[in-house]
């Protein structure tokens, strides 16, 4: 009885030492810790879509001194649909991470697969199924489900624009395989995301079939032009969509300034309130972003939609 005693105790420090080890190694690994206030509470690679695909993992970070149901906020990394992480455009926005939990926010970064994975629509797929996981889960982690708002970057800004214009639409396609989209989007922050596949062709397109789009596509857009107006979020705009804040860097070399202006446009016509923010003399990404006067309209933007009645 000693001996067995003795044995499962070894077993249980081994078992023990290697959750203090899982846990620590998830610390290590969650490059971007350092820059979230102190005593953030980190849940980490959390698995959503109930597989191994490591694309399908998610973060989420609480405030130390969280009371009650907080909103949530629900980071969308970009990287052209085929590059980066859930850790991704948070290195060049360390402010405004530290300032989404220091105002009383919990915030969740999502991973999805990339379009050298599977093309479109893969990608929304996986958003759907992150949010509709994070939805369910709420009472868990202790944010309050029916306050939501998505922040996207570049590619992520459009997957964040276009979950949350089509959600009313009701696209199948969009789904994930159990179809439920039981949550619902309270506001949007775009940063520089495509809007219109269709109305960013330029000549020299018709010769680079590699695009990005093109790649996320499964094909060009001047050769499926159904397949880019499907992918695009303005496709999906009507007069029951939520608030959007649009930031766009005005030399941006990836995504035209126009984008973000047409968005605009298109929301403003559905009588869909927005706010569209130009950034003088700033490129694609990067610290610009960060400023004190935008993270103040970010912040500002949050509060006014996530904690109104």
């Amino acid at each position: 009885m000693k001996r067995y005693f003795l044995l499962n105790r070894a077993v249980l420090s081994t078992l023990f030492l290697f959750f203090v080890g899982s846990v620590a190694l998830a610390q290590v690994t969650n490059r971007v810790m350092p820059f979230f206030p102190a005593g953030t509470k980190l849940y980490a690679n959390i698995p959503y879509a109930n597989d191994t695909l490591k694309k399908h993992l998610l973060d989420i970070y609480m405030p130390a001194d969280a009371k009650g149901d907080i909103p949530l906020v629900i980071w969308v990394h970009g990287g052209a649909w085929m590059l980066n992480d859930k850790y991704a455009d948070m290195s060049y926005m360390k402010k405004t991470i530290s300032a989404i939990l220091n105002n009383g926010f919990a915030l969740a970064s999502i991973d999805y697969r990339y379009s050298t994975q599977a093309i479109f629509p893969a990608q929304i797929q996986d958003c759907n199924q992150a949010v509709e996981y994070l939805y369910q889960h709420a009472s868990k982690y202790g944010y309050n489900r029916n306050k939501i708002a998505l922040i996207g970057f570049s590619a992520g800004g459009h997957l964040a624009s276009l979950l949350a214009l089509s959600h009313n639409n009701k696209v199948g396609a969009f789904l994930s395989p159990s179809g439920k989209t039981s949550f619902h989007i309270t506001s949007v922050v775009d940063f520089y995301g495509p809007a219109d596949f269709l109305a960013t062709l330029k000549p020299e397109d018709e010769n680079a079939p590699k695009s990005s789009v093109s790649i996320l596509l499964g094909a060009s857009p001047l050769e499926r032009p159904d397949l880019a107006k499907f992918a695009s979020p303005a496709t999906y705009i009507d007069k029951n969509d939520p608030p959007f804040l649009i930031i766009q860097g005005e030399k941006d070399e990836s995504v035209p300034a126009a984008q973000s202006k047409l968005l605009s446009s298109w929301l403003t016509l559905a009588k869909v309130q927005n706010e569209l923010i130009i950034v003088k003399n700033a490129p694609h990404y990067g610290e610009m972003f960060d400023e004190t006067a935008i993270r103040e309209k970010v912040i500002t933007f949050l509060k006014t939609t996530l904690t109104k009645p």
